[in-house]
């Protein structure tokens, strides 16, 4: 089987990159895959030593075809290290799945992807493949295609990510000029204008927000699951962008997940109402207050 390779971003997280390597390794494909680890420098002398132990582990990655991992020299931070690996690495190969170090993938994980990347190579509507279900919405079909872009365990192919405009101002005028924002955050639900708006004036750097603009202005869509393939264990207060809170837990679904071909192809308009309904849950004022409190009296002060 032609596998599409892997590409694992590290950096300072020893515990969950080996938490990962782990599993992914136990995937029915791993032995016929080549795995791609891109390991970031440290950003400061306080995180050389967890940098360095991440390095150790990921030389001795073991279960793939090939290891091939890249030491960055100098602190590149996640977006820029993101956007260069996939656009190498996909000019070469043609497609990609990509992972970070907090996630954890379930058995039939690669199976699944690889079985999405063959059975929409050819679909130029669809851009892009998400394998975690965090809303855990039982109304959810097992796969269905929405207009949003998860960054949590995913794929695309070459013909796809050259759409991706790394410009959040050009993208954030769009969405404007077209009055297309209350769309794009979920009728108003959840703030994905603000994170794009924010990324423009340098509070973030998120490349996963632009990702997202980019197709969503091209009117591309996201093969999606209902059943989740991929566990974010990041949200323990260790990663730059990820806060306390637990809040979006995801079971992993551990059966084989088969992939059939949606006709016709647009988007899943109940897959959009339950992501609205999901985001209403969770990011209303009283969810957050709630949230902040339960937090607080645990010990647990992340974002």
């Amino acid at each position: 089987m032609d596998t599409a390779p892997i590409l694992l971003f590290v950096y300072n997280r020893p515990a969950h990159t080996r938490q990962a390597l782990e599993a992914l390794s136990r995937n029915t494909l791993s032995a016929d895959s080549d795995l791609f680890i891109y390991s970031d420098a440290a950003r400061s002398e306080a995180d050389r030593a967890a940098v360095e132990e991440v390095r150790h582990i990921v030389r001795e990655a073991k279960g793939f075809r090939q290891v091939h991992v890249t030491e960055r020299e100098q602190n590149w931070g996640l977006a820029r290290n993101i956007i260069n690996g996939v656009t190498t690495m996909v000019n070469r190969y043609g497609r990609v799945i990509v992972l970070e170090d907090d996630l954890v993938v379930a058995p039939h994980f690669l199976q699944f992807m690889n079985d999405a990347l063959d059975v929409y190579a050819d679909v130029p509507q669809v851009g892009h493949i998400q394998a975690c279900d965090f809303t855990n919405d039982p109304s959810l079909p097992d796969t269905f295609l929405i207009k949003w872009t998860g960054s949590w365990g995913w794929a695309t192919w070459k013909r796809a990510w050259q759409f991706f405009n790394p410009d959040g101002k050009a993208l954030l005028e769009e969405l404007e000029r077209k009055k297309l924002t209350y769309t794009f955050d979920f009728n108003g639900k959840y703030g994905y204008t603000r994170m794009l708006r924010r990324q423009t004036e340098g509070k973030n750097n998120s490349w996963a927000i632009r990702w997202n603009a980019s197709l969503f202005l091209n009117g591309i869509l996201s093969l999606n699951v209902g059943k989740s393939l991929v566990q974010n264990t990041g949200f323990d207060g260790s990663g730059t962008n990820c806060g306390g809170g637990n809040l979006y837990q995801s079971g992993l679904y551990m059966e084989p997940l088969p992939v059939v071909k949606i006709e016709p192809i647009e988007e899943c308009a109940e897959a959009r109402k339950a992501y609205s309904r999901y985001y209403a849950k969770t990011n209303s004022f009283t969810a957050k207050a709630i949230r902040r409190l339960k937090r607080t009296l645990k010990g647990d002060f992340g974002a």
